[in-house]
């Protein structure tokens, strides 16, 4: 008796292994650009598995729906940009950003073949994807660090996407946009000119990261570790795996452009952070530009939006150090 008892338990133990090994993970993103691509290598490499998670990885619209749906507790993360990130909780939101991704602007300003030099923008109309949008305030920081007063030198107005705004500088109702590759390359041969890159100007801020809240955070940490080592793993996979990161790339945005793949690759594979670090400085700029109309964020703290201890945690461990062999 006392033998099939303990035999019963070691069968009910075996049984729920599996269920806690692989501990579920829902996770959203949204653009098919290669600000994306970890989440993508994550995916095509099945990574969560590999660190123990069962992941449910969604492609969606906008990032305010991946907003909503986090905060009502059905996603637990979101891979977005400070944008998304600051306004919610300075509205109260519990929302932190536990790794980043793309600490700067990865767009290039293009232009009319006539605009040869920063100082011709003076005067110019420009063209955005949407306004108040990440794009959006790319193009005016960039302006501002040019020397150039978005507001008052410059005009610029809402286009639509990447072919929209080609036509629309084709067609010389606006001068100049900005775009990231692979479509820079598409540009070029449309006769427009890449007249400058904002990754050149150095402006911290966190184009895209992975959001969670700090009540997700605190009651899954180990699940939130296993998720960083599977991103960060990602990271080191776009580094050193060239081709088939382009492959992944060509079939998330259905490019096959060699020259294209090649470019976005080369831009990509050096913008992402090794560790994935989220530092205060990209959420500052943002805090910093919204300031004069949100008296929350003029004395709000940036560091108080990122939570470090996760890259922390991980790094302490040995595994960056291991995955890159340092």
């Amino acid at each position: 008796m006392k033998l099939a008892t303990i035999l019963m338990a070691v069968v009910i133990l075996f049984s729920h292994a599996p269920l806690r090994a692989q501990e579920r993970i829902r996770i959203a993103w949204a653009g098919a650009t290669p600000t994306n691509s970890p989440i993508w290598v994550v995916e095509e490499r099945q990574l969560l598995k590999k660190h123990g998670l069962s992941g449910e990885i969604i492609s969606i619209n906008a990032s305010p729906i991946a907003l909503q749906a986090l905060l009502a507790g059905d996603l637990d993360v979101t891979v977005t940009s400070v944008t998304t990130l600051v306004p919610s909780r300075l509205g109260g939101a519990d929302t932190i950003m536990i790794l980043g991704m793309l600490p700067n602007f990865p767009d290039t300003i293009l232009t009319i073949p006539s605009i040869t030099k920063v100082e011709q923008l003076k005067g110019k109309t420009g063209g955005v994807n949407r306004l108040g949008s990440t794009s959006d305030l790319g193009i005016r920081l960039a302006l501002r660090r040019l020397g150039i007063d978005p507001d008052k030198d410059a005009k610029i107005f809402s286009i639509g996407g990447a072919p929209e705004r080609f036509a629309a500088l084709s067609k010389g109702i606006i001068q100049f946009t900005s775009i990231s590759e692979p479509f820079v390359r598409e540009a070029e041969k449309l006769g427009l000119r890449p007249l400058i890159t904002l990754n050149s100007l150095k402006i911290p801020f966190w184009y895209n990261a992975v959001l969670s809240r700090e009540a997700i955070v605190k009651s899954r940490r180990p699940v939130m570790i296993k998720l960083a080592r599977a991103m960060i793993e990602a990271v080191h996979f776009i580094k050193t795996q060239k081709e088939p990161t382009k492959a992944i790339f060509s079939k998330k945005m259905g490019i096959t452009d060699p020259e294209s793949l090649e470019r976005a690759y080369k831009d990509f594979s050096s913008f992402f952070p090794e560790n994935l670090m989220p530092t205060p400085d990209g959420v500052k700029t943002l805090l910093d530009d919204l300031a004069p109309r949100n008296p929350k964020a003029s004395s709000a703290d940036p560091k108080t939006f990122v939570d470090m201890s996760l890259v922390q945690e991980v790094e302490a461990s040995g595994f960056i150090k291991q995955l890159y062999q340092r």
